[in-house]
């Protein structure tokens, strides 16, 4: 299983994506989690300290590995655009409650963009996970919708676009089915985070496809306190996990 969260900034897409990921190893299952944000928070959801993160140097950052397995240097201009990057995972990831926890990173570009070692590597690192066949792969996916442009994520097997009750976020979720459907990706599931009554429920079921709707995530003040205590809401929300248990065991049986 190979998922995408995704959508727009501060609905909850590192919330579900670390729940998941947590549920998943808790299982036995083999899982990798890749923060693909920018705004790397994914290891603070999972129950990493603060300290523990910012130890972390995200894959976009290791310049001379990227030249390594590239062939780059600086009297060559001309480098490998697909790198042999198949043992990378395993080894720069970090455990976490059983999940491998593999950031990332970004590659800061101007203009039409970049094709620079290191995002030679960060692309063929991500393309390489769909061939962890028996691993579940969950991408914690940056806010918005340039990663969908770029073909980051085409090669999940689904998306999870976790939207509020609110018209914006459903735009949102319209715009990446679409979007997704360009670059082949043709499942695409939809989380309502933050819920706070039926009525909310009726103005999501109104405007989401029943068979696309995974479940709903209660607005949660347990949540929020983990969250402003750099927990993970897998050890300190225990309401929002059965709600989110319950919207994988409804992916696990699609």
């Amino acid at each position: 299983m190979k998922l995408a969260i995704t959508g727009k900034g501060g609905v909850g897409k590192t919330t579900l994506a670390a729940t998941l990921a947590r549920l998943y190893a808790a299982e036995g299952r083999p899982v990798l989690a890749a923060d693909v944000d920018p705004d790397a928070n994914l290891g603070l959801a999972l129950g990493l300290s603060e300290e523990e993160v910012n130890s972390i140097v995200p894959v976009s950052k290791m310049k001379e590995l990227a030249k390594e397995r590239t062939g780059a240097n600086e009297s060559n201009t001309f480098y490998k655009l697909n790198p042999q990057v198949s043992d990378l995972p395993d080894k720069l990831s970090r455990d976490v409650g059983g999940v491998k926890l593999l950031v990332m990173g970004t590659v800061d570009v101007g203009g039409t963009g970049c094709v620079c070692p290191e995002h030679v590597m960060l692309k063929a690192i991500l393309s390489s996970l769909v061939f962890r066949k028996d691993d579940v792969v969950i991408m914690d996916m940056e806010a918005g919708l340039e990663h969908l442009g770029r073909g980051t994520a085409s090669c999940m097997d689904q998306f999870i676009v976790v939207i509020e009750p609110g018209a914006r976020s459903v735009q949102t979720y319209t715009r990446i089915k679409q979007l997704a459907r360009d670059i082949g990706v043709t499942k695409v599931r939809v989380v309502a985070n933050k819920i706070r009554d039926d009525s909310d429920r009726d103005f999501i079921r109104a405007r989401i496809p029943e068979e696309d709707l995974l479940g709903f995530v209660s607005y949660s003040a347990e949540v929020i306190d983990a969250d402003r205590r750099g927990a993970s809401p897998y050890d300190c929300a225990p309401a929002a996990l059965e709600e989110i248990r319950a919207i994988k065991a409804r992916l696990d049986a699609m």
